[in-house]
Parts: C-alpha cells; sequence; structure tokens
C-alpha cells in the first residue's frame, strides 16, 4: 500500500481489552505499509491487567511493533500537533467512553489530549469503535462524530446482534483502507457493514 509509505500515524489504544489482538494487528499491517506508527495510551489500557493480557504485555508489543517509545501520558501526547509530529491519528479500538469525551470536547485522558492536538492542525483522526452500546445511548455521539470534520471512521457492523443487539464493532480489517481514505479526506464507504 504505497499511499501509507513514510505517513506518521498515531496508534491510540483505548480500553476495549477484547479487541486488542484485532487492533494490533492492523497497527502491524500499516507498518508493513510502510507508515511509521508512533504508540498512545490509554491510562485504562496502559494500566489495567485483564484476561486478554497484562498491560505491561500490551505496551511491549506496540513498541515492538513500532519500534518506538509509547507515549502514555498527558502531558506526553500534548506537543504531537504542535510540533507536527503526525499526518493522522488512529484510535483502536475506541470505546463508548472516549467516543463520549470527542462528542463532547473532553480531554482528560492521553489518547483525548492526543486527538485534540491532532484536530488543531486539521489532521484526521480515525476512530475504530468497539462498544457495547452503540445503538443506545452511545449513538448519539457517533452521529456527532460522524457530522464533525476531520473524523472519520473505519467501517462497522453488530458483531453480536443476538446476544448483543446494541454492540458494534469496528471491521478492523479494513483500518488501513480507511487510513487512506482519511489522509485524501474522504469517508470510506460503505460505513455500515
Amino acid at each position: 500500500m504505497k499511499k501509507l509509505s513514510g505517513q506518521r500515524i498515531g496508534f491510540a489504544v483505548t480500553g476495549s481489552f477484547c479487541t486488542f489482538e484485532r487492533a494490533f494487528q492492523q497497527a502491524q499491517a500499516l507498518v508493513d505499509a510502510g507508515a511509521v506508527i508512533t504508540p498512545v495510551f490509554s491510562e485504562h489500557a496502559a494500566g489495567i491487567d485483564t484476561r486478554f493480557g497484562k498491560a505491561a504485555d500490551h505496551i511491549r508489543r506496540m513498541e515492538e511493533i513500532s519500534q518506538r517509545r509509547a507515549i502514555l501520558t498527558i502531558d506526553g501526547a500534548e506537543p504531537l500537533g504542535p510540533k507536527n509530529m503526525l499526518d493522522c491519528i488512529v484510535v483502536a479500538p475506541c470505546t463508548s467512553n472516549t467516543l463520549g469525551k470527542l462528542a463532547l470536547g473532553l480531554v482528560d485522558t492521553t489518547v483525548t489530549m492526543a486527538v485534540k492536538s491532532m484536530l488543531r492542525n486539521e489532521k484526521p483522526v480515525v476512530l475504530a469503535l468497539a462498544t457495547n452500546d452503540a445503538l443506545r445511548v452511545s449513538s448519539k455521539n457517533l452521529g456527532v462524530l460522524l457530522n464533525a470534520k476531520h473524523y472519520y471512521f473505519v467501517p462497522l457492523g453488530q458483531d453480536a446482534p443476538g446476544q448483543k443487539p446494541s454492540s458494534m464493532v469496528a471491521h478492523f480489517e479494513r483500518l488501513p483502507d480507511t487510513v487512506v481514505a482519511a489522509l485524501e479526506g474522504r469517508q470510506i464507504q460503505p460505513l455500515i457493514v
């Protein structure tokens, strides 16, 4: 994927722990396509051990994929915009908590600061949503960001409609194509798959 060669992409990870493996595979796909990745972790993603693995192991894995130190603090994320360090930022997975904060313009985590820093320079923000309440209370936040400049979504769909009828998860394998489209200023289609 030549269009990603040399692109500087932030890869922000929030707490949908069950989707980490799919997200990390796409971080590797971006690197394999020639992108330069800078990992960013939310405080929960960087600090909570779960049945899906230990936080320190997740950080180490992303640092190995990217060959860069992960940004783990708000003050570490703040310079991304002023110093023009990235061309795009991906939030994968993007939880409903992070989605809501972005929709309201709240900046109280490492990831929301990284996104704010990118929006400062009108750079694309790509969200790979993973939430159990996308079709309930979080739908309003999804609607807000679908109508906001510089936000782009990885195509998503219901992941288990019989068991979790309100849950939606990004089709992570579409993340590289979504980044290419976002860098061109367009939303990849179809959005709901």
